[in-house]
């Protein structure tokens, strides 16, 4: 069981996890064809599936060649390839829910499902873009969900190229969409936080052939 400490909000406090109308999605265009739609709050009763997962998902510690040297992944990780059965039924549900809400937009269902544990402050993620596989040459789309405490995602024009940093800070059942372009024209990442930082698990879905 991995240890976790969440300060629950006082406005998800549902007897179990159930997802909301993606009616109240909000689209801000980046630029050179790339997207995000955000909703704030989409899975209510978020508390309770982040401590489901933080306690039954296999996560795995894993370590990465960095220059000279093999360093840990500052976060825990776990993958769910097409027809592996999810952690958690609402987890299903809500790929189907965004399969069919942007059938027309991406044309193909999100079929896998990455999952990050974000223990506190010091795990994180670098900028990068989802640009393994399809989405280094073609429009895509990869959905996140956050559950537990929120952490900030920030994106960035790829490429050295200059503009905004933009900052959402995600958690608490909110559903973050990058579409479009953005995994080769932007990049995303979760810094390191100084502040007192709760954990935090993130959902990323992703069509066949994106990583």
């Amino acid at each position: 069981m991995t240890p976790h400490h969440l300060q629950g909000s006082l406005f998800d406090q549902t007897d179990e996890p159930r997802l909301g109308r993606l009616t109240g999605l909000t689209r801000t265009r980046l630029g050179a064809g790339a997207w995000i739609d955000v909703l704030p709050g989409w899975l209510s009763g978020s508390d309770i599936l982040f401590e489901h997962l933080a306690s039954e998902v296999p996560w795995r510690a894993e370590r990465r060649r960095m220059y000279d040297d093999v360093v840990a992944v500052p976060r825990l990780l776990a993958f769910y390839d097409a027809g592996e059965e999810l952690p958690h039924p609402v987890l299903e549900e809500a790929r189907r829910a965004l399969s069919a809400h942007y059938a027309e937009e991406l044309g193909e269902p999100f079929v896998t499902a990455g999952l990050c544990h974000y223990r506190d402050g010091r795990d994180s993620v670098a900028w990068h873009g989802d640009r393994i596989g399809r989405g280094a040459r073609e429009d895509t789309m990869v959905a996140i969900v956050s559950v537990g405490a929120p952490r900030d995602l920030l994106l960035r024009p790829a490429h050295g190229h200059g503009g905004e940093t933009l900052r959402r800070p995600l958690g608490h059942g909110d559903l973050i969409v990058m579409g479009g372009s953005c995994q080769r024209t932007w990049e995303h990442c979760v810094p390191k936080s100084a502040r007192a930082a709760g954990p935090r698990v993130s959902i990323q879905y992703r069509p066949r052939g994106v990583r």
